[in-house]
């Protein structure tokens, strides 16, 4: 541990931003630990299982989804990540285009795709195949892949990112907030329709991740912008919940009628905006953290595989509930979570959860190892056959 903590300290370029990889860090785990919290499984009759929320049977939990549902951060990270890593392609001796760019970062992304589906693919046929309800099947599979809705947006604004660069990140912000605002009043004020909300996948997450590009640009860089936006976005918020009626939780509770995140809503991402105010707050001092060696290593690895962890973090206590079917009520995996003492079993689950997704992770990180190793002895190669070229001339 002490060499890998040591090789990783080398391997960082001295202007590498530590803080932002912090925050991409925390905004995982704050997704990872917020799903594992909220996502649980209840015995039916006649052996079937459905999805089931602690929120909605313990409300007195609703303030943990203010704590661990991060995703405007990670959104946030993302423009500033996106914004930044295209510029510096820009700039290079070869000049890489745009599309050279996006190649490399939908790479990156879309990767995991392929073993996630190939595996709730198996899973879902072995289950049908033994007979397994359609109701079951769908209970198990959909929590698992559900976090394919967050990589497509992602995606799809990474993909736009070229196009973002070119009017002022502050308008399209502003704009994207204005069709949130819109799209609500229609929704819960004039008696619309609820299918033109799902414009708000959209125009809810280009709104941090508009920030983010604004923050690369060195917009964001005043104390009173950070501050402002975290007390604005949270008065927003809260005015909306306590005088407008929309839910105090933060993630989707099973049963309700209105969620917050299917699709954003306008208090979501006043939430968002309260949490880019967070985040650049946090920046400096989670940067000087990261200066201790072994705090940056697991940021690091948790960095090298961001995407990874998250698409299959629902996997994890999933395959954990299919292979404990045949138990009947399992506290904490498999029961109602009606009662606080709930909570703990969950809590007590988390390290197997974590054993389970580490399976998912570890073959990424050594895969990506022995990839930069590959390049290192390429580069190696080449410098030696340069020496000795010169050398014959």
């Amino acid at each position: 541990m002490a060499s890998l903590t040591a090789g990783i300290e080398a391997a960082t370029p001295a202007g590498r931003d530590r803080g932002v990889d912090a925050l991409r860090a925390l905004a995982i785990l704050g997704v990872v630990l917020g799903h594992w919290l909220v996502t649980a499984w209840a015995p039916g009759p006649a052996g079937a299982v459905y999805l089931a929320s602690p929120l909605s049977h313990l409300p007195a939990l609703t303030p943990l989804s203010w704590v661990f549902q991060t995703l405007a951060v990670f959104f946030f990270v993302g423009g500033y990540a996106a914004a930044r890593g295209l510029r510096s392609a820009a700039l290079r001796p070869e000049g890489a285009p745009a599309g050279a760019w996006l190649r490399a970062r939908m790479g990156r992304l879309l990767g995991p795709v392929v073993p996630l589906a190939l595996i709730w693919t198996g899973i879902a046929t072995g289950m049908a195949l033994r007979g397994a309800p359609v109701g079951l099947i769908r209970s198990m599979v959909l929590p698992a892949v559900g976090p394919l809705w967050f990589l497509a947006v992602f995606a799809a604004l990474t993909a736009a990112t070229p196009l973002l660069l070119r009017p002022h990140p502050a308008v399209t912000a502003a704009v994207a907030f204005a069709v949130v605002l819109g799209v609500d009043l229609a929704r819960f004020r004039l008696g619309g329709p609820a299918w033109p909300g799902w414009a708000n996948l959209v125009a809810g997450w280009l709104v941090p991740y508009a920030l983010g590009i604004a923050w690369a640009r060195g917009l964001l860089g005043s104390r009173r912008v950070a501050v402002g936006l975290l007390a604005g976005g949270a008065a927003g918020a809260v005015l909306l919940v306590a005088g407008f009626g929309y839910p105090a939780s933060m993630v989707g509770v099973t049963g309700a009628a209105v969620s917050n995140l299917a699709p954003p809503t306008l208090a979501a991402v006043c939430f968002g905006l309260a949490q880019v105010g967070a985040a650049l707050l946090a920046r400096a001092p989670l940067a000087r953290l990261m200066r201790r060696p072994r705090l940056w290593a697991a940021v690091a690895l948790a960095n090298l595989s961001a995407m990874t962890l998250f698409l299959w973090h629902q996997t994890a206590p999933a395959v954990i509930a299919v292979a404990a079917l045949r138990l009947g009520d399992v506290p904490g995996l498999l029961a109602v979570p009606d009662e606080p003492v709930w909570l703990l079993h969950r809590l007590a689950w988390f390290p197997v959860f974590a054993a389970v997704l580490a399976l998912a992770w570890l073959p990424g990180v050594i895969r990506r190892r022995l990839e930069d190793r590959g390049r290192q002895l390429l580069a190696e190669a080449a410098r030696l056959l340069r020496r000795r070229r010169r050398r014959c001339l």
